[in-house]
């Protein structure tokens, strides 16, 4: 049965008409044993944060980490490599990483429980509807690393680095917090250059060839994931991009 779109009524939605975030249980799948990490994912508990609970937390993430900090968030996960690497190097902070692929939640959460990492949780969740969980300046700082690229002419829609996601993502960043972006495909730097131009941001540097002109970052800030390793093996640019959320006007 094809479920309708709805009216999506937060103040700076990312999509305006959009289908709820569904995150069924095993028994209310049509295999449930078709995916061995679907079960996984609903009884591993901590660090994972299940998705169907997650509306919870909007406003009050300190309860999910079980302290105040300041919260980061890294959009697509993947192995967990970076989402590890910077709690580790910032266990002053609250670390997000979201991630949609269950195989990939129950990887992240391993390698976290493995480090003894009490300052992050991995979250499953779609990106399209991060605007369900975040409060108006909530977010400390903001990472993207090596998102989809959707090169085709007709999936270009299906980009998170886009207008929409970037006027969210303004509503969503607290006064100062960072926006570091990491990409192999050059059209999501040009993208995203082009439509905050009438939007809150500070761009505060761009690499085009990151690994041999430098990140606009300190190397020290930052962690090379396995991914980002392949293209530096083949000696391919790695493109950057680091924006700051401008103080809001009172």
């Amino acid at each position: 049965m094809t479920r309708p779109l709805k009216d999506n009524p937060h103040p700076q939605a990312i999509i305006s008409k959009r289908l709820d975030f569904l995150d069924p249980l095993p028994e209310e799948m049509h295999n449930e044993d078709l995916n061995p990490y679907v079960k996984a994912y609903f009884t591993h508990g901590h660090p994972v944060v299940v998705g169907r609970d997650a509306k919870q937390y909007k406003g009050n993430w300190e309860a999910c980490f079980q302290r105040q900090a300041p919260l980061c968030l890294e959009i697509g996960s993947g192995n967990g490599f970076f989402l590890e690497g910077m709690a580790q190097k910032n266990p002053e902070l609250n670390w997000l990483g979201v991630e949609i692929r269950y195989k990939r939640v129950i990887m992240v959460a391993k390698k976290l429980q493995e480090s003894n990492i009490e300052n992050a949780r991995i979250l499953r969740y779609d990106n399209w509807c991060l605007d369900d969980l975040f409060e108006e300046g909530s977010l400390a700082g903001v990472y993207c690393n090596h998102p989809d690229p959707w090169t085709k002419k007709r999936q270009a829609h299906k980009r998170i680095l886009a207008k929409p996601f970037a006027n969210w993502m303004a509503w969503a960043m607290a006064d100062g917090a960072e926006w570091r972006i990491k990409t192999d495909f050059e059209t999501h730097i040009d993208t995203m250059l082009k439509v905050i131009e009438d939007l809150p941001y500070t761009v505060l540097g761009v690499s085009r060839d990151a690994h041999r002109n430098g990140f606009p970052w300190d190397n020290a800030e930052d962690v090379t994931t396995n991914y980002e390793r392949k293209f530096i093996e083949r000696n391919l640019p790695i493109y950057a991009l680091r924006l700051q959320r401008q103080v809001r006007q009172s």
